[in-house]
């Protein structure tokens, strides 16, 4: 299975927001310039995953992105979802009902068993994703990560995030 790039995208930022400070935002053009990416083509994955309930968008010249809750409570599957879509990413076509040698529909009673096979794998991944939680590669990171990475990283957040003003809403 082959993912998008924009849920490698859209992990990445998540990840990153999760080390802003309380209510504090990024810009997404700050999330761009970090993993090299237009800012275009960031902004609809940042726009899914706020449309998910995964991001929260604030507005204003001070505004940003930040999480809409808090990193334990969003899961991988949260964010595959939120840019992939929710459907299966196997789609039967039925083509074994096409061809030259093809039967009355009375002779296809039974389900594909390929199109069940491919939907337990899938359930199975999904169950899977729905277990990797954003706080703990967050942690992983933080523990395991060369520690000039995690030393760039957390200089990145310092110098893009945006505080907000007192009584802002915080996720």
């Amino acid at each position: 299975m082959k993912l998008s790039e924009g849920v490698e995208a859209a992990i990445h930022c998540a990840a990153t927001l999760a080390g802003v400070e309380g209510g504090a935002t990024m810009p997404g053009s700050a999330l761009a310039e970090q993993f090299g990416l237009s800012s275009s083509y960031l902004a609809k994955h940042l726009n899914a995953l706020t449309a998910a309930g995964v991001l929260e968008s604030v507005p204003g010249p001070a505004g940003g992105y930040r999480l809409a809750r808090a990193a334990e409570r969003i899961s991988l599957l949260d964010i595959v979802q939120a840019v992939e879509g929710p459907q299966p990413a196997f789609r039967c076509g039925e083509i074994r009902r096409r061809g030259p040698v093809k039967l009355p529909a009375s002779a296809y009673a039974k389900p594909c068993g390929i199109n069940a096979a491919m939907l337990r794998a899938e359930k199975a991944y999904r169950a899977a994703l729905a277990t990797e939680k954003l706080s703990d590669i967050v942690a992983e990171f933080m523990t395991d990560a060369d520690p000039r990475s995690v030393a760039a990283g957390c200089a990145f957040i310092e110098r893009h995030q945006r505080p907000q003003k007192p009584g802002s809403p915080k996720p």
